[in-house]
């Protein structure tokens, strides 16, 4: 996967905003000898649940270390953190957390502020991808140890666009043309995400503005979410919603369902769909009338595109995440860097197999075995 761009947009602002109120923890000091953990996970499905459970297994009958899984939507993330930081019971490591998060916990002096740079630099700076090192630091500072990213995609009907004799949308105005005229016959043109506060909704508009060459701020930090390239996005994906989406709010589920039902011929959706797509997914699986007879068929019949280019953009982009692991401030230290290590190692092969369609690893091999 290239590099993922700089992030913008609402849900850094928002995240920020949510968190700018957390209080500091106690000052109670943790029991350095303990050797139990409390880990936080945004992997909520239930399959990458049970698997995340085994790893953990085998973590603890080879260290002794016990550790405590909590899995949290990711939606809820802010405002959980936010009440057990005022609390003063923060989790010792969480995990799976995107680069806003990241930036959410360090603003608010949350993260330890040397563990996640120890266990780095214990598995080697050179094992990992510079840009995920990058993107995890701050003035030369390790916030957290990165373990895996993904690249958003632009899903679509093949059959339908071959059938309309429409080239695959890979620009807004191929996108625009091609929702406007599939748009019949009680399939909508496309269907993206809406839902207020939702990372997906942020998720789906920031990999179209990308492709504008729209960004949050200049590289002097001065606000730019009023710039050419910006307006142009927000009017874009606000007509594609009014005039070629499906009505109502949607979210992750709904814009997925629509599309599994053959009822759109776009969808905007991460790489994790692909194995929902081929039918491998008991709990999310296609339902269109051509799916009764032949499961593979919307897999058979769909096209991908990754990078998409806006008419101010001066290259094709696309929107990229980076999942991190990070030790929390007020952590037991040794116990939480040597669960984030064996996630790093040991059970690294495990952790992004468990869903290898969305989890690319940014952790090449070891010293040893580059």
């Amino acid at each position: 996967m290239s590099a993922p761009p700089r992030r913008i947009l609402a849900t850094t602002v928002i995240l920020a905003l949510t968190a700018s109120t957390l209080l500091a923890c106690g000052d109670d000091e943790p029991d350095s000898n303990s050797k139990k953990i409390t880990v936080w996970s945004l992997e909520d499905v239930a399959d990458r649940v049970t698997a995340t459970k085994a790893i953990i297994a085998d973590f603890t009958a080879k260290t002794g270390i016990q550790v405590d899984l909590v899995t949290v939507n990711e939606d809820q993330f802010p405002s959980l953190i936010a009440a057990n930081a005022a609390a003063g019971d923060l989790p010792d490591v969480v995990g799976s957390v995107s680069l806003a998060g990241i930036r959410t916990l360090a603003g608010n002096e949350l993260l330890h502020a040397s563990a996640n740079a120890e266990v780095v630099d214990k598995l080697g700076k050179q094992t990992f991808s510079p840009r995920a090192l990058e993107l995890t630091s701050d003035d030369g500072g390790q916030l957290s140890v990165p373990s895996d990213g993904w690249g958003q995609l632009l899903v679509y009907r093949k059959d339908l666009f071959a059938a309309a004799g429409l080239p695959a949308p890979d620009t807004y105005e191929r996108i625009t043309a091609a929702a406007a005229r599939l748009n019949t016959g009680g399939v909508a043109g496309i269907t993206a995400a809406t839902a207020p506060s939702d990372v997906f909704t942020q998720q789906t508009f920031e990999h179209l503005a990308l492709a504008n060459g729209c960004q949050l701020t200049d590289d002097s930090g001065a606000v730019t979410l009023d710039s050419p390239q910006c307006v142009e996005a927000f009017r874009f994906y606000g007509d594609l919603i009014r005039t070629s989406s499906v009505k109502g709010a949607q979210d992750v589920d709904t814009t997925r369902a629509t599309y599994f039902a053959g009822k759109a011929a776009m969808v905007v959706w991460s790489p994790f769909i692909l194995d929902e797509l081929a039918g491998l997914r008991n709990d999310a699986k296609p339902t269109c009338p051509q799916c009764q007879a032949d499961p593979g068929f919307l897999a058979k019949n769909s096209g991908f595109v990754t990078a998409i280019k806006g008419p101010n953009g001066t290259e094709p982009a696309q929107y990229g995440e980076i999942s991190s692991w990070a030790v929390l401030d007020g952590a037991v230290t040794d116990p939480a860097k040597s669960f984030v290590e064996y996630m790093l190692s040991d059970g690294y092969p495990r952790w992004f197999g468990m869903s290898p369609e969305g989890r690319f690893p940014v952790r090449k091999g070891t010293p040893a075995e580059p």
